[in-house]
């Protein structure tokens, strides 16, 4: 049974180059998403979250491997879209303020009914407090624009300014939400060899 790689099937999405900032159309996905608040550093909130993701994604995937479907595919990596509700806390780091969606993006074959199957198997087997937040939904983010940056989360600000400075002046603006691909484990892997996707929705 040959395994789906959608990091490789979707790769100008899920492999930037970290050299410079480029433009991709994204399309509409579905995603498992949880949402919240607070600091992710101290946030248990947010560490529950984490845990129920990637517990439901990979229940998912066995359960479609083993089911009729048959087929088998590797569990994408986590994403969050990050807002505060001014601006000012979010530049400045107030993170405690800081509002976050977590989610993991889903095959095309993982529909409703899917989702509400696994959320019963996954119940009955694990106790995990954020499992009653978990929602199955879609993004559609269109154009955006997008880099691979490698290093500590708390340095990403000059990159950041640097999607929205090119945003600017390819004469566009920016729109919706700062979105983040954690490519890395962040438990196992030293702060500075961390790899991000860091990507900005513009019009």
């Amino acid at each position: 049974m040959e395994k789906i790689d959608h990091k490789k099937i979707l790769k100008d999405l899920y492999k930037p180059s970290n050299k410079k900032v480029v433009m991709v159309d994204v399309p509409k996905m579905n995603f498992i998403m949880i949402d919240g608040k607070g600091d992710p550093n101290t946030s248990r909130e947010f560490q529950e979250a984490v845990e129920a993701l990637f517990s439901f994604s990979y229940a998912l995937k066995f359960m479609i491997k083993k089911g009729d479907l048959g087929i088998d595919y590797s569990v994408m990596p986590l994403e969050g879209l990050w807002w505060a509700d001014t601006m000012t806390d979010f530049i400045n780091g107030n993170r405690d303020s800081w509002k976050w969606t977590l989610m993991i993006m889903q095959p095309e074959f993982v529909d409703r009914p899917l989702f509400e199957q696994a959320s019963e198997q996954v119940k009955a087997k694990k106790k995990l407090d954020a499992l009653p937040k978990l929602r199955f939904d879609s993004l559609n983010e269109g154009r955006c624009a997008q880099i691979l940056y490698i290093g500590s989360y708390a340095e990403e600000g000059p990159i950041i300014e640097m999607i929205h400075h090119f945003i600017e002046i390819e004469g566009f603006k920016l729109r919706g939400k700062h979105h983040e691909i954690y490519l890395s484990d962040f438990r196992r892997t030293a702060p500075e060899k961390l790899k991000t996707i860091l990507r900005q929705p513009l019009v």
